[in-house]
């Protein structure tokens, strides 16, 4: 079998997703992860956008032991420099390098000839070949660069030192018949082809992202790059866990396989998709809650005589249990802990002890605790920001023929109890004018979304906000049965990691730069 590498750029690319900010300590969480589930390589940042972005690169260098680190540079002095400050801590530091060659970039934003692409491109290999043993060279847009010019750039970058050449479908354009087509291409024509490998970098805006990938890899790609859950610009890139799968469910057809730990796949899903605030669509192939269901009575049927009648792989294989087992508010700690190992979750005794307290309060609420209610309990707490406000009580009084009112008493650190009141457009809207006022911060709610975990009426909901104050913007997440108080806490948390980010200055924001 042929071993396709996994270049995962949830952390840069992914990032880039609007309404996606993840400070320092969360791109770690996701690093670590994503080092369990066995990428060879992980794109951390672009250390040139901001002093945020470098410190939380070098971060990720300093936490992962096993998996090259990568942070992307344009073809600048200043931005090879900045990712050698980034990596100077990372076990396999990488630089990825970009510059545009496809015609309508060439005019319209590099106002560049041909040779001028060409002498910047290896100028720029070549004083990073100074600092780093491994050069990825990206030619933007390489999906609408002309076939013959792709080739003489492909050739510069191997001749300059690279030691990948990735072709990204940066606007997600070319059909898989054409993108296969350039990596047979360059197999043929290029000299010296045989002393790099080439990489597939595709986006998904004519959900296209997959097949592509895919057809690259039957012409010859040694590495696909894409992200978790397919988030990214735009409509986003290619699925990692969908390429993966396909690989492993298709062997006798691809003849190649990836080296990733399948079972860790659930898991990583989940995580991202909780840090950034991207929901998974219930029909999104592999990781979405829909995708090991069946509903239908003659599919059930297959399913009960024999599974393989519509399912071509098992849950399990993505690190999915099958069987539930089903909590409420009589089962023990013994059982409960038994559970989180059950989930994936190896906690100290403290943490057990409060996630238990938790549980405990929920399953008053609530008949059955499900697998999903656990997760996002557990999860709701995974990344601690230091906690200045602590939600003590909210009270909401509302009818539809009387204004809004909410009282709201938080716990300040170290000060006691504050107690505010304030009337509002609605009783969320209330909620957060009173939190307002106690805490006194000026902010703008830039994002209010409401997620169902689970299923019912008792149906436990997380709320995701986002705001933003000055250059800051943070998200905040809040769970509970009742939307109210979930509504409550998730814009307590945003309040403090707002406090949080203002301590830390090199959190400041990223700046807007058009990527690959």
């Amino acid at each position: 079998m042929r071993k396709i590498y996994i270049f995962d750029t949830t952390l840069r690319d992914g990032e880039q997703s609007p309404g996606v900010n993840l400070n320092m300590q969360e791109k770690v969480e996701i690093a670590l992860q994503l080092e369990k589930l066995g990428v060879d390589r992980m794109e951390a940042g672009f250390p040139a956008a901001s002093p945020g972005d470098l410190a939380g690169v070098n971060a990720v260098a300093r936490a992962v032991k096993n998996a090259s680190v990568i942070g992307l540079a344009r073809s600048r002095e200043q931005d090879i420099d900045a990712v050698k400050e980034a990596l100077k801590d990372a076990q396999d530091p990488c630089i990825h390098l970009f510059l545009a060659t496809s015609p309508i970039h060439r005019k319209h934003k590099l106002r560049m000839e041909k040779q001028q692409v060409l002498e910047t491109a290896e100028a720029a290999i070549r004083y990073a070949k100074k600092y780093f043993n491994k050069i990825e060279f990206s030619p933007e847009d390489a999906g609408r660069t002309e076939l013959d010019f792709l080739c003489e750039v492909t050739e510069m970058a191997i001749r300059a030192g690279a030691t990948v050449v990735n072709i990204p479908d940066t606007v997600g354009y070319m059909t898989p018949y054409e993108f296969g087509n350039i990596f047979k291409t360059l197999k043929e024509k290029v000299p010296g082809i045989e002393k790099i490998q080439l990489s597939a970098h595709c986006h998904d805006d004519l959900g296209l992202a997959t097949a592509n990938a895919l057809a690259a890899i039957q012409n010859g790609a040694d590495q696909v790059e894409g992200t978790i859950n397919g988030i990214g610009e735009r409509a986003g890139n290619t699925s990692l866990e969908e390429v993966a799968m396909a690989l492993e469910t298709r062997q006798e057809f691809f003849q190649a396989k990836t080296s990733l730990v399948l079972s860790e796949i659930a898991r990583t899903s989940r995580l991202v998709s909780k840090l950034t605030g991207m929901v998974v669509p219930g029909n999104k192939a592999i990781v979405g809650a829909n995708a090991f269901a069946h509903e239908s009575g003659i599919h059930q049927d297959g399913m009960l005589k024999e599974k393989t009648t519509y399912e071509i792989m098992s849950p399990e294989t993505i690190g999915l249990k099958e069987s539930k087992l089903v909590l409420g508010k009589h089962s023990g700690r013994h059982a409960f802990r038994e559970k989180l190992v059950d989930l994936g979750y190896n906690l100290g005794d403290d943490q057990v002890n409060a996630a238990f307290a938790k549980f405990k309060d929920l399953a008053d609420k609530k008949k059955n605790v499900t697998d999903e209610d656990m997760i996002a309990l557990l999860e709701e707490k995974l990344i601690e920001t230091p906690e200045v406000y602590a939600l003590e009580s909210v009270q909401v009084s509302y009818s539809n023929q009387s204004t809004p009112t909410a009282s709201i008493r938080l716990k300040k650190l170290e000060d006691g109890s504050i107690e505010e009141a304030a009337v509002g457009n609605g009783s969320v809207d209330a909620i957060y004018k009173a939190i307002d006022k106690a805490t006194q911060e000026d902010v703008e709610l830039d994002d209010y979304s409401i997620q169902s975990v689970t299923q019912g009426k008792d149906a436990l909901g997380e709320v995701h906000v986002v705001l933003k104050q000055g250059d800051y913007a943070v998200t905040g997440r809040g769970v509970s049965t009742d939307i109210l108080e979930a509504s409550a806490r998730a814009y307590i948390d945003a309040i403090n990691r707002l406090i949080d980010k203002r301590k830390s200055p090199a959190r400041s924001s990223r700046d807007n730069v058009t990527l690959i």
